[in-house]
């Protein structure tokens, strides 16, 4: 790599290992201190009475200046210990770690704060800790104040502030200076909506003026809008690193795969990085040794993408865990499914393809007047659209106890992909007017797509935006 390249990379992480000794039990750590000294004065071979965990093993990737890099996986992945490692906080096992310029993180809720100094003496000390002098300090001082918006709080000891209070002091310390790396462990989660929004906005901007940020979230949605790379780890490992739709996709099939499928898709995801890395390295080669001819063709190899197998299908782990039922009174809904134009039971969809929503159930009694619906919900609970059969105002006459119905909702799938969470009803003109009902009946996923042009939820858009730029 040229110094011009090393220049850029603002973090360098080659085969970063860590380790812990996990005892059996609490006079093993004594055993430990003591006996191999004794065994080897004996010139016996040293026992070791623990057992290693490593939380990390063998983890590289590189992030450039002014990059935005999400870190994904599940509990237990080693997130956390890598930006512990990565700030300083925790020493590796194994493997190095460089970093250029002033680290600021918030790895979690009211990290480096003294509970007993105010929000002024904690922001001076953060500011220390940072490298910052007094003088610098007292010019973001008045606006950091204004970011975290907490009053006459900002007088007092931080023992006494709310979860909100901690994160958005937290927060403004370190977003607020100006750091040249900047790290955030999922702590924005605490603040409300449009404290939030207000973080997301100075992400930009500090992205925007050369900081690079590591960013942990389980927020699909966030880290693909944020983020150019993501890093996925799983038990440790890495097991991709590349475009963020990539990886969240990845990501997703493997966190609701069967755990028959997991091993298996586990192989194909580290072979598709390893695929993806090959081809990063002949792009630089060539990019390097063609300088001159910029617009060199080049072959890129085609790899499957992991939930190619899994594409409109039916995936039995897809199961909410805040099913509601209403209680029956007067009809009784037994089922509530997805169906795609060939008539398959699905939960994985694609986005821009039909679906229909079936609600089948039966009546109990005799009604004047029903009408249908379902729903559709984000994870957070925002309803993002629903129908009703038949129209506002409408009703199905003349209900007759013992009928059955069936009743099919047509959706295109226009919403972006993620997770989502429908269910349905039947309602009536008289008492009681809920007949039954049951909230969030099923989930499912709308896949990656490639090609992204829309965000937020849906996408409304008719054709390809246009563009006329004139002098």
């Amino acid at each position: 790599m040229s110094s011009e390249q090393n220049s850029n990379i603002a973090i360098k992480v080659e085969n970063l290992s860590k380790a812990y000794q996990i005892y059996g039990q609490p006079n093993d750590r004594l055993k430990q201190f003591v006996m191999p000294r004794l065994q080897r004065a004996a010139g016996m071979t040293p026992r070791r009475y623990y057992r290693d965990f490593w939380a990390l093993k063998d983890v590289c990737f590189e992030v450039k200046k002014g990059e935005t890099v999400g870190i994904v996986g599940r509990n237990g992945s080693g997130k956390s210990t890598l930006l512990q490692l990565i700030c300083g906080t925790l020493t590796p096992t194994a493997g190095s770690i460089q970093t250029r310029g002033r680290i600021a993180a918030l790895l979690e809720l009211g990290s480096g704060f003294n509970p007993e100094f105010t929000g002024r003496e904690n922001v001076y000390l953060n500011g220390s800790i940072l490298g910052l002098s007094n003088t610098e300090i007292d010019e973001h001082f008045d606006d950091i104040a204004a970011f975290a918006d907490i009053g006459e709080f900002i007088e007092r000891p931080v023992k006494t502030y709310s979860s909100g209070m901690y994160v958005r002091l937290a927060f403004a310390v370190q977003a607020m200076m100006d750091p040249d790396i900047l790290v955030v462990d999922e702590a924005l989660a605490v603040g409300d909506e449009k404290f939030q929004r207000k973080c997301f906005a100075r992400l930009e901007y500090l992205k925007g003026n050369g900081s690079s940020i590591l960013f942990v979230s389980h927020a699909a949605g966030s880290i693909i809008e944020l983020c150019q790379k993501t890093l996925l780890l799983d038990h440790g490992r890495r097991l991709m690193f590349g475009s963020s739709p990539a990886a969240i996709r990845a990501y997703q099939t493997l966190l609701y795969a069967p755990v028959a499928s997991q091993e298996r898709l586990t192989r194909e995801i580290l072979a598709m990085d390893q695929a993806n890395l090959m081809q990063d390295n002949n792009q630089s080669a060539l990019e390097q040794t063609l300088e001159d001819a910029p617009h060199f063709p080049h072959q890129t190899e085609t790899v499957a993408k992991p939930d190619e197998q899994i594409r409109d299908a039916y995936d039995p782990n897809l199961v909410p865990e805040t099913t509601t039922v209403y209680p029956s009174l007067g009809a009784v809904i037994d089922s509530i499914q997805i169906s795609n134009g060939s008539g398959q039971t699905v939960n994985v969809l694609q986005p821009g393809e039909i679906y229909n929503f079936v609600v089948a159930g039966r009546f109990l009694r005799d009604f004047k007047g029903v009408y249908f619906g379902v729903h559709i919900k984000t994870v957070s609970g925002v309803e993002i659209t629903g129908q009703r059969f038949p129209e506002q105002g409408v009703y199905l006459e003349n209900v007759i106890a013992k009928e059955s119905f069936r009743v099919c909702f047509s959706f295109r799938m226009d919403l972006l992909p993620g997770v989502y969470f429908a269910g349905g009803g039947v309602w009536s003109k008289e008492e009681p007017v809920c007949a039954h009902r049951i909230v969030d009946a099923l989930m499912f996923r709308v896949s990656q797509d490639e090609r992204r042009l829309s965000f937020g939820y849906v996408d409304l858009s008719s054709m390809e935006p246009s563009v006329q730029i004139k002098s």
